[in-house]
Order: structure tokens, then sequence, then C-alpha cells
């Protein structure tokens, strides 16, 4: 005998059964993620503390997000990586890099109403070896003179073309320790 509904029974539409359901068990786990996540999370615009440029080093992503948190930013601020953070932001090596900083720095005032722009560096960074041609971590003095140069010029073009902003100057070691650069 002949079952009336097998799994794979081909619906009007051309659809199978199963495909049909796991097209509906999607659109329900969507559903799901909307009502669990706070409204906060789901408006794509709205108000934020700061925007945070970091450097795209995997080593320091968990670092980069335990610092922010531990000053009370988790859920506060934008995040733009490029590789060299201050240095990707302004090397002519790579001008595109250059543009969408500065876009995405447009854009999260506009959507976000950010106030400040945390720029954080951090140590034995390859974009540096790749861009400047050096391995600034052989010489820690140099290497903070080196970040200090990129991250205060960054900071002064900031600064020239959106003076209300606050602008903070940071580099982590590899160990996550981060020190302000004044």
């Amino acid at each position: 005998m002949k079952s009336c509904c097998t799994h794979n029974e081909t619906t009007d539409t051309g659809t199978t059964r199963r495909s049909f359901l796991q097209l509906a068990a999607l659109g329900a786990g969507a559903s799901l993620m909307a009502a669990v996540l706070p409204a906060s999370k789901a408006l794509a615009a709205g108000h934020t503390d700061a925007l945070l440029l970091s450097c795209m080093d995997f080593r320091l992503m968990d670092d980069v997000e335990r610092y922010m948190s531990g000053r009370g930013l988790a859920g506060k601020y934008d995040h733009i990586v490029l590789a060299g953070a201050s240095l990707g932001a302004i090397t002519r090596k790579f001008p595109a890099w250059n543009k969408t900083f500065w876009e995405h720095l447009d854009i999260a005032i506009k959507l976000h109403s950010i106030h400040k722009v945390i720029v954080m560096d951090h140590r034995d960074c390859g974009a540096y070896k790749v861009v400047l041609g050096e391995d600034f971590a052989k010489d820690p003095e140099k290497e903070t003179a080196a970040h200090t140069t990129q991250l205060k010029n960054l900071g002064a073009l900031i600064k020239k073309k959106y003076p209300k902003l606050e602008i903070e100057l940071l580099l982590m070691a590899l160990d996550g320790k981060v020190e302000t650069i004044a």
C-alpha cells in the first residue's frame, strides 16, 4: 500500500515537504532570535559611546574585547578593524584603507552619535613591518616611538576634521596590557 504522504512529497510550488519544513524552522529560528536579542542590539541607528579602531591581528581580538568590556564599554562602541590600526588609517601604501576609515568614522558619527574615537595599536604588529619595512619589535623604545608617531598623526587628523570628538590613543602589548599614548 502506498503512503499518502512521503517525506519528499512535492508541493504545488515545486518544493518538497522536507524543504518546506526546513524553511519554516529557519523562520521560527529567526523569530526566536529577534525575541531573544535586546532591542538595542537590533536597531541600526541610535547612540553609542565610541568608535574603536584596532588592528586585525587574531592574537589580540579576545584581549581587545576584554579590555573594552573591562572599561564598561561592552555593546557601547562601533569597531573598525584595519591592519596596523592607526598606520592602516593613514598610510599612503594602501589609500583605500584611508578612505574606508574616514567613511566609517563619518557613518559612526551620523548614525550612532559617537563622541570619542579610541585608536588601539599593538606591539609586534606585522602591518608595521610590511608598510614601514622594519621589525620594530626588536627594540621596544623604537617600537613605542613608531606607534606614538602614527597614533598622534591620526589623532591630529581626526581632531582637525572633527574638533568636538575626544581622541584616545592606546598601545596594547601581546599580553593584553594597554598603555595610553599621550
